[in-house]
This record gives structure tokens, C-alpha cells and sequence, in this order.
């Protein structure tokens, strides 16, 4: 099976994949802080994976200060956890991480809807469609196809860009950095990837493009409770048997 070729212009900040590609004037600890939140996103290091100091500072090639500054960030935003004597690791989220989030991003989300539905013009409606379009296509080659992890992860990253558009429609930069502050997108993705969560209904987000698109608030707040709320429960259930508390391991760090 062939896959969609989505623009370039549409994908132009996803097509470096998860492989920290380090730019002039970035610190050595935000060169860390990236490298580990994409692998974290990219699926290269699960929920539970260990995250020790010497075998990463070694692989990137850095001091320990840098590792412990990046990993100190990721632990506030809550990617990572840590404790003491033992170390740091990629967060197991619990039942009430889980139903937060989704409160919090339909709250965040449905109002983006009610008011793109009202201030969106005919030239973003033809935007949306057609990334809401590509997106479905896309996530069907996920559904049908072993996804390798630079390609997972362009396709999640083209998903977050999908739902920030529809808050830029909106036209209220309070509720976009709301909603990135609040980190909802990438903690919907981070648990969907741990869930092993791919398949998504048929035109799941053309159907929602169409909503936003109708003109109607109500029809664009109702739809777009329904997005956020769809496979929560599935999420649920498959992350909620990770034991939080079993036996800390190591993978994918490597001395």
C-alpha cells in the first residue's frame, strides 16, 4: 500500500523526525531537552523506559549538567518523573492523569471550535478540509501498516499543527497559548502512542473539519467534544495495567 504524500509545506516542521538536528545557537541543554522529548514522542522510549545520566550524556556528548537541566525541564512539563536513589524515567500516566487531560482539552478545545466556526474564511475552510483529509489517510496507513517511528511521528506532528490551526481560525491568542501551555495535544499524543492507540474511526477528522466549517457554534462545540472524548476509555483501559510502582528498566539508553 502506497503511502498519501502529504505536502511539503504541511510537513515542513515534522520532516526532520525524531533525530535532533542541532541548530546554531541552542544550548547544550535544549539540544538534550529535544533530543529526549522526541524520542519520548516518537515511541523510541515508552512509558516506564529509565532515563540514566551516563549512557545519555556519553551518546550525546555531553557533560552531565546539560543531561540534568534537560531532564529537570521535561520533569516540570511531566513527560519524565524521578526518585530518589533510583533516577528518572519516562512517565506512567495514572487514571486521573488520563481523565484531566481530556477535561481539560475539551474545555480548551470545544471553545477554539465554537469561535473558528464563526470567524473562519472560505479560503481556511479549503485549509482544513484538506488537512483534515490528509490526516484520515495518513492515520489509516498506521492502522494497516507496522508504523516506523520517524513516520509516527510526522504524522502525530501533522495532527498537533491540524488541531493549532483550528485555534489560530479562532482568533484568540489567549486560548492558543492556553492550550500549548497546558501541553493537552502532546499529552493526548503521548498517551495514545503508549496505548498503541491507531486507529481512529472512518473520516474522524474530516468529519470534525466539516463541523468547524458549517458556520454553526453549537454543531462545531458538539463535534469537537466528541473528537477529544473518542478512545479515552480505550486509553484507559490498556494504560491504566502499567504497574507505576513495578520494577523500574532500562531500554533504548545505551551505553
Amino acid at each position: 500500500m502506497k503511502r498519501t504524500v502529504v505536502p511539503k509545506t504541511e510537513l515542513k516542521n515534522s520532516r526532520s523526525g525524531p533525530k535532533l538536528l542541532k541548530a546554531r545557537g541552542k544550548s547544550l541543554s535544549d539540544q538534550a531537552y529535544e533530543h529526549v522529548r522526541n524520542e519520548i514522542l516518537s515511541g523510541e522510549l515508552a512509558i516506564g523506559d529509565i532515563l540514566p545520566r551516563r549512557p545519555l550524556a556519553a551518546r550525546l556528548k555531553m557533560s552531565f549538567l546539560p543531561i540534568t537541566e534537560a531532564l529537570k525541564r521535561l520533569e516540570t512539563e511531566g513527560l519524565v518523573e524521578s526518585r530518589p536513589r533510583i533516577g528518572t524515567r519516562v512517565r506512567i500516566p495514572d487514571e486521573q492523569d488520563i481523565r484531566d487531560n481530556g477535561i481539560i482539552r475539551e474545555a480548551l478545545e470545544s471553545q477554539a471550535a465554537r469561535l473558528c466556526a464563526q470567524k473562519i474564511t472560505a479560503e481556511e475552510k479549503k485549509e482544513l478540509l484538506t488537512s483534515a483529509h490528509h490526516i484520515d489517510e495518513l492515520q489509516k496507513l498506521c492502522a494497516v501498516e507496522p508504523p516506523d517511528s520517524r513516520f509516527l511521528f510526522s504524522v502525530n506532528t501533522y495532527h498537533m499543527q491540524f488541531h493549532l490551526r483550528i485555534t489560530e481560525f479562532a482568533r484568540c491568542p489567549g486560548l492558543y497559548q492556553a492550550i500549548e501551555r497546558a501541553q493537552v495535544l502532546i499529552f493526548s499524543w503521548l498517551h495514545d502512542l503508549a496505548a498503541h492507540r491507531y486507529v481512529q474511526p472512518d473520516k474522524f477528522h474530516t468529519r470534525l473539519a466539516e463541523a468547524l466549517c458549517s458556520g454553526d457554534p453549537e454543531i462545531a462545540d458538539a463535534a469537537m467534544r466528541a473528537h477529544v472524548q473518542n478512545g479515552i476509555p480505550q486509553v484507559l483501559e490498556r494504560l491504566t495495567k502499567h504497574d507505576g510502582d513495578a520494577v523500574w528498566r532500562v531500554r533504548g539508553i545505551k551505553s
